[in-house]
């Protein structure tokens, strides 16, 4: 079984839409179709999907995906998610290292992201990429209500 990754096309999304909320990354006040086209919007090529390549399935299939940005001080990851059936075959790690790689090539000097509470297990995930924990105290604010 081999994989590649490539940019979003929209003929992806609801292969996406599954796959983060099989992943656990939905939640009920973010419509994550409406995520979606605001990614295509700004910065799409940043918008990276792992495609399966299963000689046994008539079709490839997605099984993973990383959103990442740049705004002009730092970069950011989201939605970094692998589809249960390749988790433990480098496919998270392979969106994460691509995502580093484009946004190094945009001049982007650091990146960071948001561990949602309770979903402390990937922490060690990150670790083991390099990355550091740091205190911070993150506010919000919602500015369009996804109905």
């Amino acid at each position: 079984m081999s994989w590649t990754i490539r940019a979003f096309d929209r003929a992806d999304t609801e292969e996406i839409v599954v796959l983060w909320s099989d992943a656990g990354l939905t939640r009920p006040w973010n419509d994550p179709r409406l995520d979606i086209e605001r990614k295509l919007a700004v910065q799409p090529e940043l918008f990276l999907v792992a495609e399966s390549h299963d000689e046994e399935e008539s079709r490839a299939r997605i099984v993973g995906s990383v959103m990442a940005g740049y705004d002009g001080h730092r970069g950011w990851l989201y939605y970094l998610a692998s589809a249960p059936s390749h988790r433990g075959r480098g496919v998270a790690r392979a969106l994460v290292a691509e995502a580093e790689r484009l946004l190094v090539a945009m001049g982007c000097p650091k990146v960071q992201l948001m561990i949602r509470e309770g979903n402390e297990a990937v922490l060690g995930f990150y670790e083991a990429l390099g990355y550091e924990p740091f205190t911070v105290s993150n506010t919000g604010k919602r500015l369009v209500v996804d109905a």
